[in-house]
């Protein structure tokens, strides 16, 4: 299944990309990587790294959320990046999930 481009942005100060994927154990991935002199001045290093990791069984509380009917993994992703895509994407989506008691791993390396 192919990744799910949420926000891709690169100018000479930063890079930034954001995609979300279903893994082979059925989880759903959020992972978001941003680099450059931007970060640096930020967080003192150049790339930061933040991740969502979502069980399968909470993943099938997104489907009713989103209207699907079915268990359609393409469909799911492509819902949510109508939803969240753009540079809020990571805090709007993970918002969504705290508003919807979606349990989730959030993880961040800087």
């Amino acid at each position: 299944m192919k990744r799910i481009t949420l926000y891709k942005f690169k100018n000479s100060e930063i890079k930034i990309s954001m995609e979300i994927y279903f893994n082979d154990k059925d989880q759903l991935i959020f992972d978001g990587y941003d680099i450059g002199k931007t970060v640096e001045e930020a967080w003192g290093d150049s790339d930061y790294e933040y991740t969502y990791t979502i069980e399968p069984k909470e993943v099938d509380k997104l489907y009713p959320l989103f209207g699907i009917n079915n268990s359609d993994k393409q469909i799911l992703l492509e819902e949510i990046k109508n939803r969240f895509e753009g540079n809020e994407a990571y805090s709007k989506f993970g918002q969504f999930m705290e508003e919807n008691n979606i349990d989730y791993i959030p993880f961040s390396w800087i």
